[in-house]
């Protein structure tokens, strides 16, 4: 397992990484546009639908970023995608975790299957307009979705029931705790505040808002933000749980799918770029 998660790995970054740095982000676009394809092949599949609906859906998702891409919608600011977007989030995401795994298959497939593929199509617009801004926004919104997820899981390893008395959402993820979400939040507020004392450029996503807003709401923000890559990660364990799936598909060996890796950029990218509009 070790062995195919590092050749995985590997694979991914030798795709990824050459793409990043182009001096277009266009090759990053087609890149991220690919990952969506299969996330939303995967998430129709989650939803029980068979192999050539989730083609289709797969087909649709490309279909409705290509058509951006087209008519320009990548260069233009879209501050009213980005609020709704974020409201939706918020308020789906709340009621999804309240609801739990029961309340999933009351939703009718139809439904789900269109929420999942707007979900997938917003957040890849927010990646490549990240991109477009620039390589150390991009890189900062991603590494706070880095430090939240690996802070939560040593705090959470370490600490994981001794300040909590229950787990953070036992139907949904056993091993998630109240521990592992403070530890993913100190470790972002850290990160951040080091960014802002170190930063000569002004480009990150930390000092862009901190310009906007100041330090103190930038601090706010980044709890915030936190909390949604939490709750992304959630609402994914509690569909995979509904479906009886552990992986959201196998075409990542040793890592599971698409939906597996990205499942928490799909609220914190959006909402990081809401945040910029305020």
């Amino acid at each position: 397992m070790l062995k195919q998660r590092v050749i995985t790995a590997l694979v991914m970054l030798a795709i990824l990484l050459p793409a990043l740095f182009y001096p277009t982000p266009w090759p990053f676009a087609l890149v991220a546009l690919v990952l969506i394809a299969a996330a939303a092949w995967e998430w129709a599949r989650l939803n029980g639908y068979g192999s050539s609906s989730a083609l289709l859906t797969g087909f649709v998702c490309v279909v409705l970023c290509v058509l951006c891409w087209y008519f320009g919608l990548l260069d233009r600011p879209l501050p009213l995608l980005w609020r709704v977007a974020g409201a939706l989030w918020v308020l789906a995401g709340a009621w999804l975790l309240r609801a739990g795994v029961a309340g999933w298959p009351s939703i009718p497939k139809p439904v789900r299957l269109v929420g999942g593929v707007l979900a997938l199509w917003v957040a890849w617009l927010a990646v490549v307009q990240a991109r477009i801004m620039g390589i150390e926004f991009l890189l900062s919104v991603l590494l706070l979705i880095w430090v939240a997820d690996i802070g939560a899981y040593f705090a959470g390893k370490a600490l994981g029931g001794r300040f909590s008395k229950g787990k953070l959402a036992p139907a949904i993820s056993p091993g998630k705790s109240w521990e592992g979400v403070w530890g993913g939040m100190v470790g972002v507020l850290v990160m951040c505040i080091v960014w802002l004392a170190i930063d000569t450029t002004g480009q990150s996503f930390y000092a862009r808002v901190a310009a906007a807003q100041g330090v103190t709401v930038t601090l706010i923000a980044m709890v915030f933000l936190t909390a949604m890559s939490v709750v992304g990660d959630l609402v994914e364990s509690l569909i995979k749980r509904s479906a009886g799936a552990k992986d959201s598909s196998g075409l990542l060996p040793g890592h599971g799918g698409v939906l597996d890796r990205v499942d928490a950029l799909l609220p914190v990218f959006p909402l990081a770029m809401m945040l910029l509009t305020v």
